[in-house]
């Protein structure tokens, strides 16, 4: 097959899969996800346990070492089957604490410490380096088995240019989809989604190439099992101990890989997708190693000696011209291949992101949590750190030089991240687990790993040299790599058990020996006792933030939309209006658990600390509300109900004090004043008529005097309007004139009846107008009204030296949203909730001007029509915002 032939189906299913993530984004956006949804796509999303290494390696590995290829599937296997109790138990925790990573997970479990996130993170990104090298490594090898095939002579890419292409390209399609928006669970449906169609592509290719080595080449099932008993493969005799520990290693790989917990945890959409991918996951694991036997086998009889087992599952459709079958094959590596890359470093840019680059930010800058637009900058760190996790991968690649065997380096990865089996297994079924004893467990498993396994790999005289390898450090003979304290086991047991060993004997000694502190001891009984809902008291004491700065910090990182409905939604269970509820300890940890889904737990727990002042509840406030005891656990849950019950109805009534005392001095203010103006023009009209009747007066004065009257006699009726208008818009009986209105039309129209105020003003008005593109079934004259008053007020009291109004349109749930945002010094937080009082007026009451009646008014009209009208904060000037109803039917009378 040419090899340009080849480049481009390569193109074409990049493009494939760029399309279906594209498509899959757009779904979800407009929520309408449906069966993409479901257990299926849930539980191929999982196959990216098989990487290459499976793909590819798993024949050599057969080729190599017999039957121990299957100890790599027997592992998780036994997990979902016999294990599955801890899986939930682990979706059940990310879900309800929204985890994004390992990291998060192990962070998060022991107080909140970012120095174990760091740590996780620094294990896994080592880990994941010789892992991702070896996808370059295998896409480099299937490039150059197909060049070297090609009938037309073409040579590719050097091995270098090849892999560098690669990595580039991966980076590109990670950084395009996997970066795209700052979700708040960090799920990526079109990723995900493509995954699953890569992992039909790799199983139907083996497949395939399984069943052509079968009946189109051995000649049938009976002259294949002939050929396996005739072969003369080493190591076919189980060896009881490598076995358990190969099997024990890959059943910890995939809980603890970060890609599988990206998978398996944070995409997780419903906690029972987990039952069908119990039985489902180990049937796909069967189906692909259903073949790898007899390609083995056939691969070694009929290809020439020193040929790469590895490529067997490749070169054997080439040797035998199915070109097409080939192509198959190829793709089915390439998606292994890529699949692994990409989920591998989304998640581990997650976790560089969230506890390396966002903790140092806001180190390096102490106000940034209140004023950077952190969602850029997550955004950025992220993609810039998926770049970074390539480029290490590349770097090992080129260093090593690529290795002869996949599984080999495999290994090493798979016991790298089971240094963090202890720390996550401990952390979520012992409560005596600490912060030190995890890190003291992760610090000598990283240690002893790296030692053992991870620098050797480079070979003698690279990381380590050859005296070390000879003599052990220092000269010390049981200290030697690959021996240590004199044992003598093939290398991957001797690593893993002496790190593992090391590792959770740091780790339970640590624990024994300290303390864990209050934060540490409410986090171990929550994950602990995952399933029996929130445990001990809040992890915040009453702090002295400002609800506002909450809110401003909250939008830069969920995002405008979301925040205000969180906070919207919090105000209203607390029994208040608008978008800013009191910082109770209860809204401080919802509020942190929201922002640890985009940021991490860590992160989210810091950002908040530096607003609040690190208000957190004290080793004598937990002892005294906390007890060992379900009793008075239940008892002091009871009384804290009552607490924050009573406490919630007393702030209530202060606030609704608060509110009538400043509406009796309005409402003084407002007597006094509606006095001054109905005395006014009735004077004036009283005494003009009284020159007008003694006659005598010239025509001129006669017409003067008569427009005066004129004049005072329409404001009076103006006044007379508002009363009488307000009055038949609280009883309900205004009459609706429904009917279809170009939203558009409706903005147009009052932008111009608004210039009638302060016509001498330059005034920018800032519009998106194919978003009001919107018909409304409402009443247009009335909502006119509204938009008139709002962006007149806009025009009167906007003090910025260049006056600007932003009117953005928004629709969502049958709703329609416009907000009127101008770039003001806004309203001070003291008059925001008083603003739409019937006698409310900000500037002085003293002075002539308006009753206070135009917001009162703009009130009842949108209740009237269905909708609201509300004070938006967090926006620097006065923002209002107008929500309406998309379509308004009558009510029967």
């Amino acid at each position: 097959m040419p090899f340009n032939l080849l480049v481009l189906s390569c193109l074409l299913y990049v493009a494939f899969l760029f399309a279906v993530a594209f498509v899959v984004e757009r779904r979800a956006a407009r929520g309408r996800l449906g069966w993409l949804r479901s257990p299926l796509v849930y539980t191929l999303s999982l196959s990216i346990y098989c990487t290459a290494w499976t793909f590819y390696g798993a024949v050599g590995y057969a080729a190599r070492s017999g039957l121990e290829f299957l100890t790599i599937y027997f592992g998780p296997t036994l997990v979902f089957i016999g294990w599955w109790w801890l899986l939930r138990k682990l979706v059940r925790i990310g879900r309800q604490y929204h985890v994004t990573s390992i990291a998060d997970l192990i962070s998060s479990r022991y107080g909140k410490s970012n120095l174990l996130g760091v740590i996780v993170t620094l294990i896994a990104v080592i880990a994941a380096t010789p892992y991702i090298a070896l996808q370059l490594q295998s896409v480099v090898l299937s490039f150059g088995v197909f060049a070297s095939a090609a009938p037309d002579g073409s040579r590719p890419l050097d091995p270098g240019q090849t892999a560098v292409w690669v990595a580039v390209g991966l980076a590109f399609f990670t950084i395009l989809f996997g970066t795209r928006n700052l979700d708040a669970r960090e799920q990526h449906h079109g990723i995900v989604t493509a995954i699953a169609v890569e992992a039909v592509v790799k199983l139907v290719a083996l497949l395939a190439v399984g069943s052509f080595v079968v009946w189109g080449i051995a000649g049938g099932v009976a002259d294949v099992i002939a050929k396996i008993d005739a072969a003369d493969l080493s190591a076919w005799q189980v060896e009881p101990g490598r076995w358990t520990g190969l099997i024990f290693l890959s059943a910890a790989a995939v809980i603890t890989l970060p890609r599988m917990f990206q998978v398996m945890v944070v995409e997780n959409e419903d906690e029972g997708h987990l039952a069908r991918a119990s039985w489902a996951f180990p049937l796909y694991l069967l189906a692909m190693s259903l073949f790898i036997v007899p390609i083995a086998v056939v691969g070694l009889e009929r290809m020439p000696a020193g040929s790469n087992p590895d490529m067997f599952v490749l070169t054997l459709p080439l040797a035998e011209g199915q070109g097409a079958l080939a192509m198959l094959v190829f793709l089915g590596g390439f998606s292994s291949a890529t699949s692994m890359v990409i989920v591998e470093s989304i998640a581990l840019a997650t976790m560089i992101s969230n506890h390396v680059m966002i903790p140092l930010w806001l180190r390096l800058r102490p106000g940034a949590a209140a004023a950077d637009d952190l969602r850029s900058v997550v955004l950025m760190a992220r993609r810039l750190a998926i770049a970074v996790v390539l480029a290490l991968g590349y770097g090992y690649y080129h260093v090593s030089g690529g290795s002869a065997a996949l599984a080999a380096i495999g290994l090493i990865a798979f016991l790298g991240v089971a240094q963090v089996l202890p720390a996550m297994l401990g952390g979520i079924f012992w409560r005596g687990a600490t912060r030190t004893g995890a890190l003291l467990g992760l610090v000598t498993g990283l240690v002893v790993w790296a030692y053992t396994s991870f620098l050797p790999s480079f070979g003698p005289g690279a990381a380590l040299s050859e005296a070390v390898f000879a003599n052990g450090l220092f000269g010390l003979s049981w200290l030697r790599p690959q021996a240590l304290f004199g044992t003598a086991m093939d290398p991957i047991t001797h690593a893993l058990f002496w790190s593992l060993a090391l590792n959770v004997l740091a780790f339970c000694l640590g624990s024994l020996f300290t303390f864990p502190g209050p934060v540490e001891r409410l986090q171990g009984a929550a994950f602990v006792n995952v399933f029996e809902g929130a445990v001990g008291p809040q992890r915040w004491a009453r702090g002295q933030v400002d609800p506002e700065d909450l809110l401003g910090m909250a939008q830069r990182i969920l995002g405008e939309e979301p925040a205000l409905s969180l906070f919207q939604s919090a105000a209203r269970a607390q029994g208040k209006e608008g978008f800013l509820p009191d910082p109770t300890p209860t809204f401080l940890d919802q509020l942190e658990t929201r922002l640890s889904g985009s940021v991490g737990a860590a992160t989210a727990h810091a950002m908040i600390s530096q607003l609040v002042g690190r208000a957190t509840v004290t080793v004598e406030d937990l002892m005294a509300v906390a007890s060992e005891s379900a009793q008075l656990l239940e008892y002091s849950t009871q009384l804290e109900a009552r607490e924050a019950e009573l406490t919630r109805t007393a702030g209530a009534l202060r606030e609704a004090n608060e509110k009538l005392t400043q509406l009796s001095l309005q409402k003084d203010a407002f007597l006094s004043q509606i006095s001054h103006e109905l005395r006014t023009p009735m004077t004036s009209i009283r005494a003009f008529s009284e020159i007008l009747t003694e006659g005598d007066l010239p025509p001129d004065q006669v017409m003067r005097y008569g427009k005066i009257i004129h004049d005072e006699a329409k404001r009076l009726t103006r006044l007379l309007d508002d009363l009488l208008d307000l009055s038949v818009l609280e009883n309900g009986s205004v009459q609706l004139n429904l009917g279809l209105a170009s939203l558009q039309g409706m903005i147009d129209t009052a932008l111009t009846a608004a210039r009638q105020t302060r016509p001498d003003r330059e005034f920018l008005v800032i519009r998106d107008l194919p978003s009001e593109a919107i018909y409304l079934k409402t009443d247009a004259d009335r909502l006119t009204q509204v938009f008139i008053n709002l962006i007149s007020n806009a025009r009167k009291y906007c003090d910025a030296a260049r006056p600007e109004l932003r009117i953005v349109v928004r629709q969502r749930a049958g709703r329609v949203t416009v907000d009127f945002i101008d770039n003001g010094k806004g309203i001070p937080k003291d008059s925001q909730t008083l603003i739409f009082e019937k006698f409310a007026r900000l500037t002085d009451a003293n002075r002539a001007g308006g009753a206070g009646l135009g917001l009162a008014i703009c009130r009842e009209i949108m209740t009237n029509l269905g909708g609201a009208v509300a004070y938006l904060p967090g926006q620097k000037g006065a923002a209002f915002r107008v929500s309406v109803p998309l379509r308004l039917e009558r009510q029967a009378a």
